[in-house]
């Protein structure tokens, strides 16, 4: 059958997999709850009535705060399936932007998973007028639980009205508002369409190389467009999707679901891979050699398959003795990890690769559904450092300036309430404007060079891309983040943030008893240390963007703290303002 419109996933789905009992699963009571095609369908259509029952009228706005779990599935669709407008918030945002985006969508209902979610937003809630009534997945003393909700439903059931109203929904019509962090200023409603959305799924639904037999793991926010969206494909092609219960079970889910595909942004592969590198060190001896050999014969891996026949009879005893184990960590069954909102570094992606851990690189934006270009199995279609080439159906351009520019079925149709802003990145002739600079490469895929209003400049007249400095230094074991400043100063300095972990493995081994990670960054032989590795990744920058100046921060960037957004990207305003007494030491020359 034919995809319009989103919900249209569910026929489609019940159609070609029914015979699936595990469309959706969760983590309960220490068990796989696990729902069939047809049980997602009836709690789908009940939710549905409910919704028709309460008054539910077409283009209501709907909220949910919730992490992944198959209950976000369930309220999307039926959102969907009446004609309301499902807004999707993150559970990691801020009081203040809580307040704002319930107030501009004027939100009529509104779903929050749990206790900890629904004390964040109690108190603001008198403050949304447009709000009727709060549902939660636990049962809390006051507040309504969505099983009242299904229960209506239920008992009110009305196929025929329902079927009316999903015939007069058009592909065109407007699906979602999502709300965009950004690193700066004000949330962003972006108004996605059904069409957006099933033109982007459809776009990327090519590259898996499996059937319906596959395991999905998610994990990212299902409020990010970018997890969304691959979750309408995993639906498509019939993937079976398995949630995790939070980031911090994440590896002991990879090792009981087995997926075969997942999605990642480039800090959690990051994070896998220190935590992996820091068993090896643990190791001693032999398995300490061939460990480390291992590493090395990883970096040199060639995605073109030509390295020499020399180099695949070592990588195949790497992979035998060492790399096995790798994957053994990600559930033995991984075939694609897809990595998008940031880039991945290009030593991390060829050492997967080599470990027989196939990471596709995609680009794109919240205002394009999200994919522009991806990787893809087709000749040239991976290229290290690239992020694929251009989506199925979607033009993209390289304007003058370097900015890349973008047409197709996948832009958004405008901020919600703001005119002004959506023509100020949508010109005339339809081309969205993405703000990142890039070049295609001769064989067909897109690097991304920079982000262009971040470059700045130095009083020298010299250009800086301070994304791909940051990028560069965090190779290095010792950086969990860092941000490059030195707009209008002489030289380039730097904020970084150590990886604690492995500076506490790191003083373990050179005896250095560990007290506070303040006291620690203080301490003349760590901040030696620091400087040799600053040094080290100097080497790959041109003088004038080296980084002449550093400061080493006692505590961990976070989107809690601020520093990060829900994609893990620096909010450089923030950072700016939050450290400004560390920035100004790095640029006073007296000092």
């Amino acid at each position: 059958m034919e995809i319009l419109r989103l919900f249209d996933l569910l026929p489609h789905y019940l159609e070609k997999y029914a015979w699936k009992t595990d469309a959706l699963a969760e983590k309960d009571n220490g068990g796989w709850k696990k729902y069939s095609a047809q049980e997602y369908i009836d709690i789908v259509n009940n939710i549905s009535y409910g919704f028709l029952k309460l008054g539910v009228n077409k283009d209501d706005k709907i909220a949910t705060i919730t992490y992944n779990r198959p209950e976000w599935n369930f309220l999307d669709m039926a959102i969907m399936q009446v004609g309301a407008i499902h807004v999707p918030i993150y559970p990691t945002v801020s009081e203040s932007d809580y307040e704002y985006i319930l107030n501009h969508a004027e939100i009529k209902y509104l779903f929050v998973a749990g206790e900890e979610l629904y004390r964040k937003i109690k108190h603001i809630l008198p403050n949304i007028p447009s709000l009727k009534s709060i549902y939660t997945f636990k049962n809390l003393h006051g507040i309504e639980h969505l099983n009242e909700l299904i229960a209506l439903g239920s008992e009110n059931k009305n196929p025929s009205l329902l079927e009316e109203i999903k015939n007069g929904i058009k592909t065109e019509d407007l699906a979602t508002i999502i709300y965009t962090s950004g690193t700066t200023g004000i949330p962003k409603g972006v108004m996605l369409s059904h069409r957006n959305i099933i033109s982007n799924f459809w776009g990327v639904s090519n590259i898996p190389y499996f059937g319906s037999e596959a395991k999905a793991l998610s994990f990212l926010p299902l409020c990010h467009v970018y997890e969304r969206m691959l979750n309408y494909m995993y639906q498509y092609l019939g993937f079976s999707i398995y949630y995790v219960q939070s980031l911090a079970t994440i590896a002991d889910n990879m090792k009981e679901v087995q997926p075969d595909i997942m999605c990642a942004v480039p800090r959690v592969l990051e994070k896998f891979y220190d935590k992996i590198i820091a068993t090896g060190r643990k190791l001693k001896g032999i398995k300490k050699y061939i460990f480390f050999w291992a590493v090395s014969i990883g970096k040199h891996y060639r995605i073109d398959g030509s390295n020499t026949f020399y180099y695949k009879i070592k990588l195949k005893i790497a992979r035998k003795l060492v790399f096995s184990k790798w994957k053994a960590a990600f559930g033995s069954n991984i075939k694609i990890i897809v990595s998008g909102g940031a880039s991945l570094q290009p030593k991390l992606a060829k050492i997967l690769w080599a470990a027989g851990i196939q990471v596709v690189e995609g680009y794109g934006l919240t205002e394009t559904s999200p994919v522009i270009t991806v990787g893809n199995f087709e000749p040239h279609g991976i290229k290290i450092g690239c992020v694929g080439t251009v989506l199925r159906g979607v033009e993209v351009k390289i304007a003058n300036d370097g900015e890349i520019l973008c047409k197709g079925p996948n832009i958004m149709l405008g901020y919600y309430k703001d005119p002004e802003q959506t023509k100020q990145i949508i010109d005339e002739q339809g081309w969205f404007h993405t703000g990142d600079t890039g070049v295609f490469e001769k064989e067909g895929p897109l690097r991304i060079t920079g982000r262009k209003k971040e470059l700045f400049k130095t009083s020298f007249g010299k250009y800086i891309a301070p994304q791909l400095i940051e990028d560069k230094f965090k190779e290095s074991s010792f950086i969990d983040n860092m941000i490059v400043l030195g707009e209008n100063q002489k030289y380039a300095a730097a904020l970084i943030v150590p990886d604690f972990n492995h500076l506490r493995a790191w003083c373990e081994h050179k005896e250095i008893e560990y007290t506070t990670n303040e006291e620690m960054i203080n301490l003349p032989r760590i901040k030696n240390r620091f400087l040799k590795e600053v040094k080290k990744y100097n080497h790959f920058l041109g003088s004038y963007e080296q980084i002449k100046k550093h400061e080493l921060l006692a505590g961990e960037w976070s989107q809690e703290s601020g520093e990060l957004t829900p994609t893990l990207k620096l909010k450089r305003n923030i950072i700016n303002k939050k450290y400004k007494a560390n920035i100004d030491k790095l640029f006073d020359l007296n000092n």
